[in-house]
């Protein structure tokens, strides 16, 4: 956990991403909408089960570079604050997608593999991971260990969980309200963008040239 550096900071964007309309808000509406309250909380699971997935890639992953080169994990951190801030750049300039009202159904026991699926193999959110995590690890913080990047993954994936069950249980009305409040859709998008590109400025400049 001494690793582990401005956690309120992480948790504070984590929720600010989760409530962001993004693949994986209309995954689980899509599938609530089209198939009723389980096919939502399944395919939330799904996609949760994806983003443990993704965890454990970055952790292993990153507590390698750690281990070989602290130089070479700062530079991954400063490569991953320019990627937030190129995010930030697309969620400022992008629109809101609708949210698709027709679905081909799909038997109840294979929405959780499709949610994993969908988000197990985007490569964004694999590139995402890469680039977030690494910003609250201290590498000088003494011994190398993937606990803290489990730890942080696991904090997104569980509060990721607890959004997208809620989501799915209540994804009719969810699903309407949100199709009809376009703008608001838009301007949350746009705000998270700006605080991605405000993170990722300070994190390039908080880190040695």
């Amino acid at each position: 956990m001494s690793q582990i550096q401005n956690i309120t900071l992480f948790m504070a964007l984590v929720w600010v991403l989760i409530l962001t309309p993004g693949p994986d808000l209309f995954f689980v509406l899509s599938k609530g909408i089209a198939q009723g309250k389980k096919a939502g909380l399944l395919s939330a699971l799904g996609i949760t089960l994806g983003i443990m997935a993704h965890t454990l890639m970055a952790a292993v992953g990153l507590s390698e570079i750690l281990r070989t080169s602290a130089m070479a994990f700062t530079l991954v951190k400063i490569l991953g604050a320019c990627y937030l801030i190129y995010i930030g750049v697309k969620m400022i300039g992008s629109k809101p997608s609708p949210i698709p009202n027709k679905v081909v159904q799909v038997p109840h026991g294979k929405i959780m593999l499709q949610g994993f699926l969908s988000n197990t193999l985007n490569p964004k959110v694999a590139l995402f991971f890469l680039a977030f995590i690494p910003q609250f690890i201290d590498s000088g913080a003494g011994e190398v260990s993937p606990f803290p990047f489990l730890i942080l993954g696991s904090l997104f994936a569980l509060s990721s969980m607890l959004f997208l069950l809620i989501l799915g249980y209540f994804s009719g009305s969810m699903g309407h309200y949100l199709e009809t409040k376009r703008r608001t859709m838009a301007w949350t998008t746009k705000i998270s963008g700006c605080l991605m590109v405000l993170l990722g400025i300070k994190l390039v400049c908080t880190h040695p040239s």
